[in-house]
């Protein structure tokens, strides 16, 4: 099992700007408005340069499991990529990284905004959906992964506009509308919110009719599970990755952790519970406010009952 961390590295980031080093460089709208191209170009090479960076932090710890920022590109929604002037380094500084992930084995993934809404009424959303999903597609591309859901680019339905079925057949229709790169890297995770979709639902809406993995979500499941045990609702994802080792998601409570009121959906700083695998074999991104340093401490946690359990 490979445990990750999502898109900031605390360690790095929490330093003297002049030491920096982080893929989430961005400005204002306004900045961007004043500055232009040149400027977002001038802060995605930045960032660019930057992952390698990180990824050889990670390889040092022996992290293999990286969720990539989706902020590398500031306001990306409103130019190509190609249009940057700095266009050409940053594809040497993407491939780079791309080669030095593959090399070590390191795993690398993403997981764009809540806006992005591919079941949406309205064609405005879907079309803006669209754009923003193929933007992750084409940094892999330009990382030099194959298409394929071992780097995969993972999402919610987003809604369900008070018909679910009606909803996941307008997923389903508007997934035809992708690449053929996007539609072999993009998966799909079950909610967190009693009106949106479980691992089930997924799995008989969805995955039935376009073959989409389904990310399972420990956390998400225990807020809205349908009456479904965990074991079975993990059977359910799981059966959808093929050959791909799948990926699930760890995060637990932060209204429990901190013992404050807030919405239970809230990540904790850290997790604390070991993560019962039913036997299955995955990858787990921990998705912990403390990012790198919750990896850490959930790795020894686990270690701990390793050796315990060889007494």
């Amino acid at each position: 099992m490979k445990l990750g961390y999502a898109c900031i590295n605390t360690e790095l980031s929490n330093v003297p700007k002049s030491k920096r080093i982080t893929t989430n460089r961005s400005m204002i709208k306004r900045t961007f408005q004043s500055k232009g191209l040149p400027y977002a170009s001038e802060l995605a090479l930045q960032n660019c340069k930057d992952l390698i960076k990180i990824l050889k932090w990670n390889e040092a710890r022996q992290i293999k499991f990286y969720r990539m920022s989706s902020s590398i590109f500031p306001w990306a929604s409103e130019y190509e990529l190609k249009q940057l002037p700095d266009f050409e380094q940053i594809v040497k500084a993407l491939s780079e990284a791309g080669k030095y992930a593959t090399k070590v084995g390191q795993r690398l993934s993403f997981h764009p905004g809540p806006f992005n809404k591919l079941a949406a009424k309205e064609e405005r959303i879907v079309k803006n959906t669209i754009k923003d999903l193929e933007h992750h597609s084409e940094i892999f591309d330009l990382m030099g992964f194959k298409p394929g859901y071992y780097n995969k680019i993972n999402i919610h339905v987003g809604a369900a506009y008070e018909d679910k079925q009606e909803t996941a057949h307008r997923f389903c229709k508007n997934f035809d509308r992708l690449s053929d790169n996007l539609k072999n890297r993009l998966t799909v995770e079950n909610d967190d919110k009693l009106s949106l979709f479980t691992t089930k639902e997924l799995y008989c809406h969805i995955f039935r009719f376009i073959d989409m993995p389904i990310v399972f979500d420990y956390h998400h499941h225990r807020l809205h599970n349908d009456g479904l045990a965990e074991d079975e609702a993990l059977d359910y994802a799981m059966e959808t990755w093929g050959k791909v080792t799948p990926v699930c998601h760890l995060s637990e409570s932060r209204k429990e952790e901190q013992k404050i009121d807030c919405m239970p959906q809230a990540h904790s700083d850290y997790v604390y519970n070991p993560v019962n695998t039913y036997g299955h074999n995955f990858d787990l991104m921990i998705e912990a406010k403390a990012k790198e340093s919750a990896l850490l401490k959930y790795r020894n946690i686990l270690k701990d009952i390793s050796f315990m359990e060889a007494l």
